[in-house]
């Protein structure tokens, strides 16, 4: 992934806007980091208004989109869900069909949905939005839990934050889990929430810090290669397993064993770039118990296997010289 194209149109939302720019637009050469070729683009360059009172010139043409490696759409307003620009309708349809990447963030869903591309998959949208989604286009799979969605080459995100955690994400996948987590520090942000987290977290900070779950978390990173059963964790919480369950859903917004899941991945990752070791030994020092398992993981997470994933993003000395 080279070139990065960003759709704004009338009434964007500045904040998910600005996501996308943070995501793609920066220079982190610094970090290791390759910088992409990254535009902001509109149907009709010059003034485009935010839907908070200012307005931001954009230069650019959709003729870039046809040729980015990903296209980017901003949210738009209510009033525009039922007559999106046709223009934006075609960039979406040729992009899905050369292969490109296309990712939405909140109502961006809705520009895509009615290019049709979304047509017989799974995607999802502001929690807020969802139903009118599902039925304005009940042909698409809505599913209104989830922080993100990928189908295909499309990834479709919920509102706000949501939409950052789908652009690393992305960034991931094409760049490999230690780069993404330089930017995520640059960001000074988590680089791991899980596309199948709820949108909804109850409780999004703990209400006190002596019931904080973060010696618990800490405690599970430091030890991920032991099997962790929810009543061993919750007894470090000094919690029963029920309740620790409950205030793990609440602050996390998943379960323990699906976050778990997601950690042990995320190191397996890591090791994969960075060390030589064996599929087995990862294994062991994830988690996984057994190779097996291992790629079972990954062909169900992120559609490769582990050894390819190896020959993309590994910088070991072997790797980069060969």
């Amino acid at each position: 992934m080279h070139t990065v194209a960003c759709i704004v149109q009338p009434g964007f939302a500045p904040f998910e806007f600005g996501l996308a720019c943070e995501a793609f637009g920066l220079d982190r050469r610094d970090d290791g980091v390759p910088l992409f070729d990254f535009r902001i683009v509109t149907p009709d360059p010059g003034v485009v208004p935010a839907n908070i009172g200012f307005s931001i010139n954009v230069d650019a043409s959709l003729d870039f989109a046809d040729e980015a490696d990903l296209v980017v759409v901003a949210p738009i307003p209510r009033e525009s869900w039922a007559h999106v620009d046709e223009r934006v309708i075609g960039v979406i349809q040729r992009a899905v069909a050369r292969g490109a990447w296309v990712l939405t963030v909140c109502s961006g869903s809705f520009v895509v949905a009615a290019s049709g591309v979304l047509d017989g998959r799974r995607a999802t949208t502001h929690w807020r939005y969802a139903a009118t989604m599902a039925r304005m286009y009940p042909q698409i799979d809505v599913d209104p839990d989830v922080l993100y969605v990928h189908d295909g080459r499309i990834i479709t995100s919920a509102g706000t934050a949501a939409g950052l955690d789908a652009c690393l994400y992305l960034l991931r996948l094409e760049l490999g889990a230690e780069l993404t987590n330089k930017i995520a520090r640059r960001m000074v942000v988590p680089p791991q929430r899980d596309g199948g987290q709820a949108q909804f977290i109850a409780r999004p900070l703990p209400e006190s810090t002596s019931l904080s779950l973060s010696p618990v978390t800490d405690w599970m990173l430091e030890n991920l290669r032991l099997d962790l059963p929810v009543d061993q964790l919750a007894a470090r919480a000094h919690m029963s397993p029920r309740t620790f369950a409950r205030r793990f859903k609440a602050d996390h917004g998943t379960t323990p064993a699906a976050w778990l899941a997601r950690q042990r991945l995320i190191q397996a990752q890591r090791l994969l770039e960075q060390t030589e070791l064996g599929l087995d030994a990862i294994a062991y020092e994830c988690g996984f118990g057994s190779a097996a398992v291992l790629r079972q993981n990954f062909s169900r997470t992120l559609g490769t296997t582990p050894t390819a994933y190896r020959a993309r993003f590994s910088c070991t000395p072997t790797a980069l010289a060969s």
